[in-house]
């Protein structure tokens, strides 16, 4: 309970750390640009990918075009205030609830990750000043991808870190719980058959 109370609380850095990332390197930008979320805004150099991105036929990319800004930090919030509630009740059911949010939670963000850098990166402008037949510009989910001459990578940033990690303490708690429990109803078991001799 007070690992998972902690874990909970060290999610409250989650509203100051970015939580995702997006690199592109190139032959013209070997060091590389890097495009941070946080769960309200972005930073980074997307004024310079948005240049880029211009050539080819890409919309400008904007903190507008994402209504989920106003809601990622309740969502947050939320799953902080489960996990606390978890840790103070001390349930393996209410563990169980936590662990499933958590999870729900990662499949709802990666979908709506793919859902908006599927319509980014193939919605494009046909009279941009590059247009290549056939070619999109969808960004990796999570890992690596090759667009033209550059590399893209997408992955967590270190708030997105912390709440995976939440993720896996969850995991591994109720995991231990359900063994733990396990192991003492064969004890009790063993013990009520010793009895009975």
């Amino acid at each position: 309970r007070i690992i998972l109370a902690l874990a909970s609380l060290s999610m409250l850095s989650t509203f100051v750390l970015p939580l995702w990332q997006i690199q592109l390197w190139a032959p013209q930008y070997p060091e590389g640009l890097n495009m941070k979320i946080w769960h309200n805004k972005l930073g980074g150099a997307f004024d310079i990918i948005n240049g880029l991105n211009h050539y080819i036929g890409m919309r400008e990319i904007k903190a507008e075009m994402f209504p989920e800004f106003h809601i990622i930090g309740i969502f947050i919030g939320v799953f902080i205030a489960l996990g606390l509630i978890t840790a103070f009740i001390g349930t393996r059911r209410w563990l169980v609830v936590f662990v499933a949010t958590a999870y729900l939670y990662g499949i709802a963000a990666l979908y709506d990750f793919y859902r908006w850098g599927y319509d980014y990166g193939h919605n494009l402008d046909p009279h941009a000043a590059i247009v290549v037949p056939g070619m999109s510009y969808q960004p990796p989910v999570l890992g690596y991808k090759n667009l033209l001459n550059f590399t893209a990578y997408s992955g967590p940033d270190i708030g997105g870190w912390i709440i995976i990690a939440v993720g896996v303490i969850a995991t591994a708690l109720l995991v231990f719980e359900y063994y733990s429990n396990k192991k003492s109803a064969g004890i009790h078991a063993a013990g009520t058959a010793l009895s009975a001799l």
